[in-house]
């Protein structure tokens, strides 16, 4: 099981970390929801768990929960700017359907 990040994903997680002051790295999951099933979930960690999958990057960890593995293995996550707007891009290879609003998706 593999999860990758761009640079530039590494880039604004370093800085969002810095400046946050704490916290070993970011969480990536999926929970329930949306059109077509499932949808992605970021959010800081300060504490990891016995059961997570941590996967090292320049100086934080990128950690899931081992329900989420199934269905993000193989995903690099990414972060672009497009004008004024900007956010984390998923790659997931296992994805097979979207929903027409981008929200969630099905595998």
């Amino acid at each position: 099981m593999a999860l990758s990040m761009s640079p530039s994903a590494i880039h604004h997680v370093q800085r969002h970390l810095q400046s946050r002051g704490k916290g070993v790295g970011i969480r990536l999951g999926v929970k329930t929801t949306g059109c077509s099933g499932l949808s992605y979930v970021l959010e800081f960690v300060d504490t990891i768990a016995p059961e997570d999958e941590v996967f090292a990057q320049e100086g934080f960890s990128l950690i899931v929960d081992p329900k989420s593995l199934v269905y993000l293995d193989g995903t690099e996550l990414g972060f672009v700017k497009e004008g004024l707007n900007e956010g984390f891009q998923f790659n997931n290879p296992n994805v097979k359907n979207e929903c027409g609003c981008g929200e969630s998706f099905h595998i």
